[in-house]
């Protein structure tokens, strides 16, 4: 009878496993890789459930348009743009600007949200008889149904940079540039007609805040939240806070929460009352949280890391991925920190994830 008691036991295990598995939800995970494609994943079974072929070998960056239907990605040579239709998992458009023995190198793109054309941040290099011609770099507005390039665009009070973040407004007709300040220039003719002076302090005796604006798909359009060292000249220290940037508004609501402690990869979970972030530096990996909704530190904890690593959140907030530098993305309960599985991949990743939750 304890045999059969045993058997009939063991039988049950992997269905109370499951029942136990904390899951991530029921979206989907978008990661470019090698040779030249993007994953599809499964979140609720953790599986490849398919692939979107690309024309232009392997992608290093990978953007998505303000409506979430298009991918825009680099790729690894920095020359070719390729436009890729989520729904249909089809490259629906490529170009370049590389001709003959000049070879313009794309550091940069930022699409207009009625995907009517793209900003490039550009740098050519002409290849002479007896030595290459390096350009300045440059801002180019393209037409993507064209295929040309619209206009050059100044930069702000002529200083040229090397590179430099972009923006749209939701709406498509301002354009932010970010730099010490954030300019901004309309989208009709790619004038200034405003500026965000951020280089000065945001209170008496407060240092300036520096941050740029990565894709969050869990960020409300035109907001942007993440974490933020400051420095104190009175006590002479560095502090870490959270601050939720208004562009519209031209508003910074900041709040401290310590000292400076080198957290940085900041996840903004679903729902935008938690948020993580990573300290990573050889022999420390941490786990840190914040309770955004409360203005606090939440729990950190020290982890098996990688030297490179890069952190998302699953669609329901409650895993943690890991991922970059490799193969795999590593699932962690947002919780409690602890290691659960991994995703395995035929090849490296060469982009940042993407999770998008269900329609």
């Amino acid at each position: 009878m304890r045999i059969r008691l045993a058997v009939f036991l063991l039988a049950l295990a992997p269905l109370f496993a499951a029942d136990n598995k904390i899951a991530g939800g029921n979206g989907t995970l978008y990661v470019g890789g090698r040779p030249g494609r993007i994953f599809i994943i499964d979140e609720a079974t953790e599986k490849v459930t398919g692939e979107i072929p690309l024309k232009v070998g392997a992608p290093i960056d990978l953007s998505i348009s303000q409506d979430r239907k298009r991918f825009y990605l680099l790729n690894i040579a920095f020359e070719d743009v390729e436009i890729v239709d989520i729904a249909s998992k089809k490259v629906v458009d490529t170009f370049r600007l590389s001709e003959g023995n000049k070879k313009m190198r794309i550091f940069g793109v930022e699409a207009d949200p009625l995907d009517r054309y793209v900003i490039l941040t550009v740098k050519s290099a002409t290849k002479q008889s007896d030595r290459f011609e390096i350009g300045a770099t440059t801002l180019y507005q393209y037409d993507l149904k064209e295929h040309k390039i619209m206009r050059t665009i100044p930069w702000p009070n002529g200083d040229e940079r090397e590179g430099i973040g972009m923006r749209f407004s939701p709406d498509g007709k301002l354009l932010y540039l970010f730099g010490d300040d954030i300019i901004v220039y309309n989208t009709t003719d790619f004038k200034q007609v405003d500026k965000w002076e951020l280089s000065r302090p945001i209170e008496d005796g407060f240092g300036r805040i520096n941050f740029g604006f990565p894709d969050d798909l869990n960020e409300e359009p035109g907001f942007y939240t993440s974490i933020f060292n400051v420095q104190d000249p009175v006590q002479n220290r560095r502090i870490m806070g959270i601050a939720r940037v208004n562009l519209a508004k031209k508003d910074v609501d900041f709040y401290p929460l310590g000292p400076a402690s080198g957290v940085g990869n900041f996840s903004l979970a679903p729902g935008r009352k938690w948020g993580y972030g990573l300290h990573s530096e050889i022999g420390k990996y941490e786990f840190w949280s914040f309770d955004l909704e409360h203005r606090k530190l939440g729990p950190h904890m020290e982890f098996a890391g990688r030297p490179r690593m890069a952190l998302k959140t699953s669609s329901n907030g409650k895993l943690l991925y890991i991922y970059q530098a490799g193969n795999t993305i590593d699932l962690y309960d947002a919780a409690t920190f602890k290691y659960l599985r991994t995703i395995s991949l035929d090849a490296d990743v060469t982009t940042g994830l993407y999770v998008m939750g269900p329609k």
